[in-house]
């Protein structure tokens, strides 16, 4: 059976729209494994975004939903990890291709940047889109 195990993390910024992800993936079939935090105290966000890199870069999920108020810093975090390709998007388009052309396992999203409604069609392009390999296996391969 496939991993179908999704990692959620944010900072204090993005708490709910979390939670809101994580009950959404779940719709779409997906077990959500939040690492917090649970307080909207001020925290790191490279914390955050490295620990949920490593759960996927292990191999325990498949892959992950991070959250910051932009989606940016998160994500720079994410990517220090090896084996995390990780975008950050704000429209459902690049979600679609970072998946189609960069078999990116990881998902950044800037809480306050997109709304709530968007942010779900940004997951769901996401979740949905598969890696076409061919020519972009080549350039990952180069990434990597």
């Amino acid at each position: 059976m496939p991993n179908k195990r999704i990692v959620l993390s944010s900072d204090h910024a993005a708490l709910a729209l979390r939670a809101r992800i994580a009950e959404h993936v779940e719709t779409l079939g997906w077990e959500s494994v939040d690492i917090g935090p649970t307080t909207s105290e001020s925290t790191h966000y490279p914390i955050h975004g490295a620990a949920a890199a490593e759960r996927v870069a292990s191999g325990d999920c498949r892959f992950g939903i991070i959250l910051c108020g932009t989606g940016q810093g998160i994500m720079m975090a994410a990517n220090k990890i090896t084996g995390i390709r990780c975008g950050v998007c704000s429209e459902a388009f690049s979600a679609r291709m970072i998946r189609q052309h960069n078999d990116a396992n990881m998902l950044s999203i800037g809480a306050r940047v997109v709304g709530e409604d968007l942010a779900l069609d940004i997951v769901t392009a996401f979740l949905s889109a598969a890696f076409e390999g061919g020519r972009h296996q080549t350039r990952v391969g180069m990434i990597e």
